[in-house]
């Protein structure tokens, strides 16, 4: 099928790819505009894992206080350039960061993060949960790391669905970034206020 220049053009101002990768895309999907959307997007988060390695030595504090002036959040958000930590759509992901800590509350950045001590009172909870269940101990295991997955996708800020946008986790909102970007970016650490608290 012959992919015209405007087909190209239009998936080129909905993705910010590049023509190239929009013809390839579009020939693939048979010029289907949103089935190419989803190839790029699949295509950009493999670029993106590529890029999860290298070293983030820039970025910015992005901050957010609720208009009751009573949350107040500060996310460090880091990348490889001072010239992409001063770009728009960066600091703009750093408010969408802080807008969602300030929402969802999570704990940590990764679930590496956690305690050890915390997870392992965890798992003891879990297991007194299950102990007059008369489940089989395999059973039982696999519930308890079910669990505990659960657990990380509620108080883990990359595990977390994105409170503005469901339909992804705060980890694949960055890697989207990644991969438009170009450099590697993370989240290094956060804090949230809380008056009273």
């Amino acid at each position: 099928m012959a992919i015209s220049a405007q087909q190209v053009k239009e998936l080129r101002d909905r993705t910010g790819a590049g023509m190239m990768d929009c013809k390839r895309a579009l020939e693939e999907a048979n010029g289907d505009i949103d089935l190419a959307i989803e190839i790029l997007r699949k295509k950009g988060i493999a670029k993106a894992a590529k890029k999860a390695s290298r070293e983030t030595g820039d970025g910015i504090i992005a901050s957010y206080v609720h208009f009751n002036k009573k949350i107040g959040v500060l996310v460090e958000l880091n990348c490889e350039t001072d010239f992409v930590a001063r770009t728009e759509e960066f600091q703009e992901l750093g408010n969408k960061i802080a807008m969602h800590i300030a929402a969802m509350s999570p704990r940590w950045v990764k679930r590496e993060d956690v305690p050890e001590d915390v997870v392992e009172k965890e798992k003891e909870i879990y297991r007194e949960q299950l102990k007059d269940s008369g489940k089989p101990e395999h059973v039982v295991e696999k519930i308890i790391e079910g669990k505990l997955n659960k657990f990380y996708e509620e108080n883990c800020l990359y595990e977390q669905k994105f409170a503005f946008d469901e339909e992804k986790t705060v980890e694949e909102l960055i890697k989207e970034a990644i991969a438009k970007i170009g450099e590697n970016i993370q989240v290094s650490r956060f804090i949230k206020y809380v008056v009273g608290e």
